[in-house]
């Protein structure tokens, strides 16, 4: 985490004895977009347009198959980038008191849900970028884990019980591992001796 300085002074709700645990939300969001993704679906929208202009109003003389594989490039390579890109242009992260979900796109696919009882810890990652995971989106690397990337900046890195760990960008990172270590102080407290 960022260390107090006069530009940023620790809040008064994070110096210990505070009772920060009382004042936490019933629910924390928060979202991260990447505005850069918008041009890439401009140019899916683009293949697509170029895909049904050549079906409808081709003056092709080659023949009716070069037409065809044309179109149907077309066609795919614009769904695929469209909606591939779609998916990624925001994420939207949510920690209530049961679990932690995490929701990509415009109509939440993919989307992972995360029960905080396989939570063992978050971290604060003040710089998360696409080079590192290979690209935006929802990526996987055996080395560092899994994590969606939707722009280059601070994320949230969970640590799973089973040694797996779980990355994503969002704005105000900072306050949302401060929220899910605060669930899991709760919930260590709430557990029976014997668990």
């Amino acid at each position: 985490m960022r260390e107090p300085s006069p530009e940023y002074p620790t809040p008064p709700e994070l110096h210990s004895g505070s009772g920060a645990a009382e004042q936490l939300p019933e629910v924390w969001t928060g979202r991260a977009t990447n505005r850069v993704q918008w041009l890439l679906a401009i140019g899916g929208a683009a293949c697509i347009a170029l895909g049904v202009e050549l079906a409808v109003d081709s003056t092709w003389t080659s023949g009716i198959l070069p037409l065809l594989m044309s179109v149907i490039g077309c066609l795919a390579a614009g769904v695929l980038v469209l909606f591939g890109t779609l998916a990624f242009v925001h994420v939207a992260v949510k920690v209530d008191g049961d679990c932690l979900e995490v929701r990509c796109g415009h109509i939440g696919l993919p989307r992972r849900t995360i029960p905080l009882d396989l939570v063992v810890g978050a971290d604060f990652v003040p710089r998360v970028t696409p080079r590192q995971w290979g690209g935006w989106g929802y990526r996987w690397r055996p080395e560092i884990g899994t994590a969606v990337v939707v722009r280059r900046g601070e994320g949230v890195a969970i640590k799973l019980g089973d040694g797996r760990v779980f990355t994503v960008t969002v704005d105000d990172a900072e306050a949302g591992v401060r929220v899910i270590r605060d669930r899991l102080r709760l919930l260590g407290t709430k557990k029976p001796a014997g668990a």
